[in-house]
This record gives structure tokens, sequence and C-alpha cells, in this order.
């Protein structure tokens, strides 16, 4: 049972740094009016931080892990988390930006992490479903800040209480991890040697760079639902419901990804349909002037973003040869230059909004760049098997 309590302590974390996150992003107007400052490229950098944290300490987790073990390394990631809400108290915009900077980097260790545990404790028929689960971590504490961050800051009277609150809650779970969480070994068995398989190797992989290329768009999209969307107007419906529609249906479409990945053996079909299919509503979505028709596409383009996710994590654990040391750097490489992208496309969207005078080209940007999932799936490898050659491997063993 050690496996699913682990599992559900890493989700948790990661879902409540998630809704730290989105918290800060819906009360930015709050949070800019308390510190003086003001202006659309401006109210960006509150979710640019994160991200440029995200870079960095993506690409630390590798190295920390491998340090310290998986033990320690997460533990880290849940007190930087926790920093982050509790920089709510900062006196200046300048401290508040650091605690979203500690947010952010607590948040890049923890998303490597999964994977390493994933491929440790799981076994393979196990990983799809754990993996889609993971998935929708950020999507759980996301819903959860759209849901309740307007409720509690009736509740609790200010903004920096709300930020406060997930801050305490972390704590709680780094206690929980600490007394539950172990290390183990890297090299994909205890009796194997440690493993020397760094950035140095990992960069020399073609692969290491096309998934996180095919991903860095729709990451950009996802965020600018929760982070840009919400300050723009002229949409069919208010922009924070459809960002509520699209998350909500993103669970469902998470639910319907384990079922793909688990019933399909192939992987790069289901990339390109839900990336191909995400670009067409989610246009629909934001240009539309019917709520009706804006609504359905919202929810449309909220399952077609998330029904490629597990399909999209499980294809590096199925590669040959693959074990808990080459995955942290897979994924580490994979989330520190999806964000570094990420960030250049969110930053960019800011200053057209604000050159252009209208905000919606924001959102018309982010929509088009969501189509890198469907160009880059044509580079990726096929990690899955079809039937018939499953059957001739059996047919080979059995001989």
């Amino acid at each position: 049972m050690k496996k699913y309590l682990l599992e559900i302590l890493m989700f948790s974390a990661y879902a409540l740094f998630a809704a730290s996150w989105v918290s800060g992003a819906i009360l930015t107007p709050a949070i800019q009016s308390s510190f003086g400052e003001e202006g659309f490229a401006n109210a960006t950098w509150g979710s640019n931080v994160i991200t440029i944290a995200k870079i960095v300490g993506n690409l630390a987790a590798a190295a920390l892990l491998m340090r310290l073990g998986a033990k320690r390394a997460f533990a880290i990631a849940i007190i930087l988390i926790a920093a982050g809400g509790f920089g709510a108290l900062a006196g200046s915009y300048g401290g508040w930006l650091m605690s979203r900077l500690a947010l952010g980097l607590g948040g890049a260790l923890a998303i490597v992490y999964f994977a390493p545990v994933v491929l440790h404790y799981f076994a393979a028929e196990e990983r799809p479903l754990i993996n889609g689960i993971n998935a929708a971590a950020f999507n759980t504490g996301n819903l959860l800040a759209l849901l309740t961050t307007t409720t509690l800051l009736s509740w609790l009277g200010s903004w920096q209480s709300v930020v406060v609150l997930y801050g305490v809650m972390l704590l709680a779970l780094g206690v929980l991890w600490w007394l539950t969480a172990e290390n183990f070994s890297l090299s994909g068995g205890g009796d194997k040697p440690a493993e020397e398989y760094g950035f140095k190797q990992g960069a020399k992989e073609g692969f290491n760079w096309w998934l996180p290329l095919a991903y860095c768009g729709v990451l950009f999209c996802y965020i600018a639902v929760f982070a840009l969307f919400p300050l723009i107007d002229g949409f069919a419906v208010a922009s924070h419901h459809l960002s509520a529609v699209m998350i909500a249906a993103g669970m469902v479409g998470t639910v319907a990804g384990i079922i793909v990945t688990k019933r399909f053996p192939l992987r790069l079909p289901v990339l390109r349909f839900g990336g191909l299919a995400l670009v067409i509503f989610a246009a629909l979505m934001v240009t539309s002037r019917d709520p009706i028709i804006a609504y359905t596409a919202a929810a449309l383009a909220g399952f077609c973003m998330f029904l490629p996710m597990t399909a999209l994590v499980t294809l590096p654990q199925e590669l040959p040869g693959m074990t808990p040391a080459k995955i942290t750097v897979t994924f580490a490489m994979f989330w520190s230059i999806s964000y570094g992208v990420e960030t250049v496309l969110m930053y960019g969207a800011g200053l057209l909004a604000d050159i252009t005078g209208e905000p919606a080209t924001a959102a018309y940007f982010a929509v088009a760049c969501s189509a890198s999932l469907f160009v880059f799936s044509f580079l990726l490898p096929e990690s899955g098997k079809k039937p018939e050659m499953e059957n001739l491997e059996a047919d080979n063993a059995t001989a």
C-alpha cells in the first residue's frame, strides 16, 4: 500500500502547487493594486517568474535526485511550494515575485519526480492509469482554484490569507511525506550499479528535444486559459467561464486518455488526433459569438487537450532500456524546454496585446501555438506495438 500512499501525497502536493499558482493569477488585479503595479504585460510576470523557475528547477531536479534521493528531493520540492504560499506576506511586489519563484522551483522539482517514482513502484500495466492520474494533478488544482478562490476571498477577507492557506496545507503534506517516503535505486534495480546518465547523454538524443517542442504550444495555451483569458473581455461569454468549462472537460479527457492508452497500443495517432482537434475547437471557442457554440467548443477543446496526455507521458517510459535515472533526465529536459518556450510565448502574447491594444489577440496567438502537438508528433518515435507485432513476438518467444 505504500506506493499508493506516496502517489496520493505527490498528486496532492502538485495539485496544491497548481491551486496556489492559479489563485495568484486570478487575484492578480488585487495583488497589483495592493503593490501599486499596473499594465497587462506586467501582470504576466506573476506567472512568468513561475515558468522561469520551472526552467531552472527542471534542470536541477535530476542532479538533486541523484545526490539526495527521492525522499529528501521531494521534501525540498514541497517546502519550496509552501514558501510560495507564505510569500503572500511579502512587503513589496518584488518580494511577491520572489515567492512565486520559489513556488515555481518547487513545482518544477515535483513534476519531474513523478516519472521515476512511477517507473520504480508501478508495473508496466499499471502505469497508464497512474500516469493519467498524475497528468490530471495540475488540472485538479486549477479547477479547485477556479471554483473556490472567490469564495475563499470572501470568507478570509484578503488575497494574502487565501494564498497563505495553500502554504499551510502543503507543510502538512510535507510532514506526511517525510514520515512515509523512502529512497530507492535509480539504476533500474537494486542489484545494478549506479548509472552515469546526465544531461550530456540526454542532450544527444533527439527524442528529448522533439517531445518538449511538441508539448510547449499546448502548455502555453493551457496556461493562457487561466493566466490570460480571465483578463480578456470580448468573448461570447465571460472568459473565466470558458476557462472553467475547458478545464472541467479536461478532467473527462484525462479519463478518456487513460482508457485509450490502456486499450489502444499505438501512441502517435492519439497525439495527432488530439492535437489537431484541440486547435480546431479552441479556435472556435475564441472566435464564436454564440454562447452555446463557445461553451461547446470550450468543452471539446479541454477534452482534446488532455486526451493525449497519458499517451504523451507513457511514451518515454516504454522506450527500450529506460531506467529511473534516464527517465528523470528525459522529463527534466521535457519540462525545462517546454516551460522555456512557453515563457517566451506568454510574454510575447502580453506584448502583442499591449501593442495592438486588443487583448483578444493574445488568445488567438495562444490557440495558434497549440498546433505544436500535431506538428511535432511526426518527429516522435512510436513506442507502442501493433497487435500483430505483439502476437508475432509472443509466437517467437514460445518457439
